[in-house]
């Protein structure tokens, strides 16, 4: 089951965010092709967190949910490549919170010299949460957890941006679930996301911006056709 806080602590935590994902520009609106092949209303990106104050405020955001969310972890694993400055940032950012926890990363490619390996950062030990921007497919998922499995650690949860709630497709096929409710119910992991579309849509309903409110009845039908 996603890890959320109560109902109105994760609304308003989950508004502010797509507040700032829009106000930021990383959540846009218009006409995207997603890997599925999909034309979606909106689009996240979230690489366009591109300066310290912008990731810096990002990072809060994913501190705020993991807090409230009791998931318990002891290190935090950010996948290359976005998932290395998330992981890093957000390990500040429970710092500055007062949950100073360890973090490690991989490199896609092995090194020779030096320490060597995949794993850079902390030792791999105990209950590993990912950090990553969005589960597209799950693929990332799965090669984090034979990373940490392979190091002897537990991964116990993925905390992630956004979800889009949408579903998942397989042999170019849609699928009856989500990948986040793939991974879910079939990795057994606990997802955990600042926002989700339900967020969005809740978001685009109450602004008081005719610009922004344009884009709800677009955002609503591709719910309604993809939506899990």
């Amino acid at each position: 089951m996603t890890t959320t806080p109560t109902a109105a602590t994760a609304d308003a935590l989950a508004q502010e965010f797509v507040q700032f994902a829009v106000e930021s520009g990383v959540l846009r609106f218009g006409e995207f092709k997603t890997k599925a092949g999909r034309l979606s209303p909106y689009f996240f990106n979230a690489g366009l967190f591109d300066d310290g104050a912008k990731l810096g405020r990002l990072a809060g955001f994913y501190a705020r949910r993991l807090l409230a969310s009791g998931l318990e972890f002891d290190l935090l694993f950010g996948p290359a490549y976005k998932g290395i400055p998330l992981a890093a940032a957000v390990a500040v950012e429970l710092a500055r919170a007062g949950r100073n926890v360890p973090f490690a990363y991989n490199r896609k490619e092995a090194k020779d010299h030096g320490e060597g390996g995949t794993l850079v950062g902390a030792p791999m030990r105990g209950r590993v949460l990912i950090i990553d921007d969005v589960i597209s497919a799950g693929t990332s998922v799965r090669e984090s957890i034979a990373m940490i499995t392979a190091a002897g650690a537990q991964p116990v949860g993925v905390a992630i941006a956004l979800d889009r709630q949408e579903k998942a497709t397989e042999n170019g096929q849609d699928a009856a679930w989500s990948a986040v409710q793939w991974v879910r119910d079939q990795l057994k992991l606990q997802v955990s996301a600042v926002a989700t579309l339900g967020d969005l849509l809740h978001y685009l309903q109450s602004t008081q911006a005719p610009d922004l409110a344009a884009h709800l009845p677009r955002v609503a039908a591709y719910r309604d056709r993809y939506g899990v």
